[in-house]
């Protein structure tokens, strides 16, 4: 619970907000975004790896306009999200996936010249190709691998993807409406099969993938130049240890490693390699700041009542892990101090399950004081029940170097 591990311009920005009876409010540090996403893109660029950022994680406009420059391309997952990226990143290279694409979104996407399409099963293959007519569409085949990850914290199995059968099918698919004088044009796979994994999971899972990947692609697709295989996203994000990051260029190094072994490297033939991490690009970057309106002990329990809560910052109760939190004295602090070694925050919401975090040790916490949620960059306000109980919405804040905004 201590302030001392959140930066000099959060602390003074957080108290700014308070000031302004502005809170509950998300506060994203762009500099530090910037320095993020730079980072991984200097690992992944010296491996000749392609680095996609996933919007799904955070679709915020001045977020997408800070990461977009140091990647190549961002890849989204609706409509909704296409539409969205398009209008923030004029000119953007955007792939599409995801599964249940309906028609209107599948020619948004073609009209738009979508740079990848990433494709679900046969049927939907066959739906871009009627749609597309001559139009030029390039995509990537989603493969749905029968691998066992061990440790990872979700297995996108099921309805996502392709298993070999329908693998076999789109690829024959492909290839006859490319003879018919299709616009559709076949450039390799996807593969996204789990996410939480650190760097030497995640280099143990792409060996598996990239073997069975060029395998196949030599033998379904053998006239094609520079296969491309995108290895999705999944990178561990640790929100008990936030100090416990994914070690990017030992990931990088290992992957760069890995093709040159399975196929020769890049300018000998090898296939593009391509990666799109969310979480763990911008998660560190956010914050959600707010209030302490209560404090109550209950049959020896201690709480603090939070302005703001799940509604605004779900993260904590989809994973089920306390969100790491830093308490900073109030600018209107009042009422006795609270001691206690294992504290529960719990926010505005009449449900048990609104809890922020659990177990947290506080001294001399009072109403009024600030709760800095760390580690709220990624799958938190945009995967909020936003309305429930019709709380206001939070104010948004932005740190930049040409000085703080919102």
């Amino acid at each position: 619970m201590r302030d001392d591990v959140l930066p000099a311009a959060v602390r003074d920005r957080a108290l700014a907000l308070a000031a302004e009876n502005r809170l509950p409010a998300y506060l994203y540090d762009l500099p530090a975004l910037r320095d993020r996403a730079g980072q991984i893109r200097d690992a992944l660029a010296g491996a000749g790896v392609e680095f996609l950022y996933a919007a799904k994680a955070n679709p915020d406009p001045e977020l997408l306009r800070v990461i977009a420059p140091l990647t190549d391309g961002v890849e989204v997952a609706s409509g909704g999200e296409l539409e969205h990226v398009v209008a923030a990143l004029p000119g953007a290279r955007v792939a599409f996936g995801g599964p249940g694409k309906t028609d209107r979104e599948l020619m948004t996407a073609i009209r738009g010249g979508v740079w990848r399409l990433h494709v679900e099963s046969p049927r939907e293959l066959n739906r871009v190709i009627a749609l597309a007519g001559r139009r030029p569409v390039d995509v990537l085949l989603r493969a749905n691998l029968p691998f066992g990850v061990a440790g990872a914290a979700l297995t996108m199995t099921g309805p996502f993807g392709m298993d070999e059968d329908d693998l076999a099918v789109a690829a024959r698919v492909a290839r006859d409406a490319g003879a018919a004088g299709s616009g559709v044009r076949l450039r390799g796979l996807h593969v996204h099969l789990a996410s939480g994994l650190d760097a030497e999971q995640k280099l143990a899972l792409d060996r598996r993938v990239l073997t069975w990947a060029l395998g196949w692609l030599r033998e379904r697709a053998p006239g094609l130049e520079r296969p491309e295989i995108n290895l999705g996203g999944g990178m561990t994000v640790d929100y008990a240890q936030p100090e416990r990051v994914f070690d990017w260029p030992a990931y990088a190094k290992g992957l760069s490693e890995l093709r040159a072994e399975l196929d020769g490297g890049p300018g000998a033939g090898g296939a593009v390699l391509r990666v799109e991490p969310g979480r763990s690009v911008s998660v560190h970057a956010g914050y959600y700041v707010s209030d302490v309106l209560d404090l109550k002990l209950t049959r020896g329990q201690a709480f603090a009542i939070a302005r703001g809560g799940t509604h605004h910052l779900r993260t904590p109760a989809t994973k089920g892990h306390s969100q790491p939190v830093a308490v900073l004295p109030g600018p209107g602090r009042s009422g006795d101090p609270l001691d206690d070694d294992a504290l529960t925050v719990v926010g505005q919401l009449c449900t048990p399950r609104d809890q922020l975090a659990a177990g947290v040790p506080v001294r001399d916490l009072r109403i009024g004081d600030l709760l800095v949620f760390r580690m709220a960059g990624a799958y938190a306000w945009n995967i909020s029940h936003h309305d429930f109980l019709m709380h206001p919405h939070p104010a948004f804040a932005y740190l930049d170097p040409a000085g703080p905004q919102g």
